[in-house]
């Protein structure tokens, strides 16, 4: 899967098995090997980042380091989703 960046231990990249109609643009995070069920994050519009689900199981206690940290990068997961998918399209 295509890492975005890395943040300490946490890796934050693209699920490339997308299908169609491309889902709004989106990052996983993981401790270990990336998997599709991962926590995932939507990024929104107003450069902001909503949590859409924790199914990696990171702990509470990071949840908000680790939001902060997406958000800081926004433009730059947009503009690596844009490079990757062709298109945009935002959570909210």
């Amino acid at each position: 899967m295509p890492k975005v960046f890395d943040a300490g231990p946490f890796s934050v990249y693209f699920w490339v098995g997308e299908g169609d109609p491309l889902e709004p643009v989106y990052v996983h995070v993981t401790t270990g090997v990336p998997a599709p069920d991962d926590t995932k994050f939507w990024m929104t519009k107003s450069g902001g980042v909503v949590l859409c689900h924790n199914k990696g199981h990171i702990p509470r206690s990071q949840l908000r380091e680790i939001e902060d940290m997406i958000a800081s990068q926004h433009r730059l997961i947009v503009s690596k989703w844009l490079a990757r998918f062709g298109q945009v399209s935002y959570y909210c």
